[in-house]
């Protein structure tokens, strides 16, 4: 097995001028963490519909999650209609941030399933990066 422990020359200062053992100082990490933040501007239309479509997507994971946690992966016809519910509101959002941005669903949609076609033919559909 291999030993994750940091050594002495890895622990170092850092951001927190801490030690790495010990118990964690929560307020130190706020002063540090701040001295890294920067105010950004979040008065653009598209704003909204992006954190609701993030909020929507977790509640369609949270339901999967609770699925497979508690019944096995049983998924019931009460769960695809609750699904599909949520899904139509991701849907929404999505449909609302290409309003905001001036692209057409359907293109983003056409465009999508051609890259994945061409990732495909190519042999690296999976793997990382957007230019695979």
């Amino acid at each position: 097995m291999t030993d994750l422990t940091p050594s002495a020359g890895q622990r170092g200062a850092g951001l927190l001028g801490a030690q790495a053992a010990g118990p964690f100082d929560f307020h130190a990490y706020q002063a540090a963490a701040v001295r890294t933040a920067s105010l950004v501007r979040a008065d653009h239309p598209v704003i909204y519909p992006t954190l609701g479509l993030v909020n929507e997507a977790g509640e369609v994971a949270g339901k999967i999650k609770k699925i497979f946690r508690d019944r096995g992966g049983a998924i019931t016809d009460a769960d695809r209609a609750s699904l599909a519910a949520e899904l139509g509101d991701v849907l929404w959002y999505l449909s609302e941030i290409c309003t905001r941005l001036d692209l057409r669903l359907e293109d983003v949609a056409r465009g999508n399933i051609a890259k994945l076609a061409d990732r495909a033919s190519r042999g690296v559909i999976g793997g990382d990066g957007d230019d695979r």
